[in-house]
């Protein structure tokens, strides 16, 4: 499990899925695990053996006008109450905390100056 204040996991949101996993395999040289949920499917890449991010259909997952786009998770002790004092502290909640099995604990949030992140509390293994 990461630390509390580390990033955990990235996602690439786009809207040209298959060129992205031929670009990040003949770059980097991922590979790519299908985890299929919420109606669409979703890319593990992996370096190796380790899981190191993951890409789906931008459609799926954020206004067309955002673009294609790299999304960052921050591992967090607790979700429940970093929400809290991100809005204490001026930030926006986007999205309440919410589970995902087998994942853990997510929340997505916006900075003081408007910048979003997702923060994350692990599923135990």
């Amino acid at each position: 499990m990461s630390s509390h204040g580390t990033f955990h996991w990235n996602e690439l949101m786009t809207n040209d899925v298959e060129g992205a996993k031929t670009f990040y395999a003949n770059t980097l040289g991922w590979t790519y695990d299908d985890f299929a949920g919420a109606g669409f499917t979703y890319w593990v890449c992996m370096a190796g053996e380790t899981p190191v991010g993951g890409i789906m259909p931008l459609e799926d997952t954020a206004p067309q006008d955002a673009g294609p786009h790299w999304f960052a998770y921050i591992s967090v002790d607790d979700v429940d109450a970093r929400v809290e004092a991100a809005r204490n502290s001026g930030g926006t909640v986007v999205r309440e905390p919410f589970d995902i099995p087998m994942v853990g604990r997510v929340a997505l949030i916006q900075d003081t100056t408007g910048a979003g992140i997702g923060i994350i509390t692990p599923a135990q293994s």
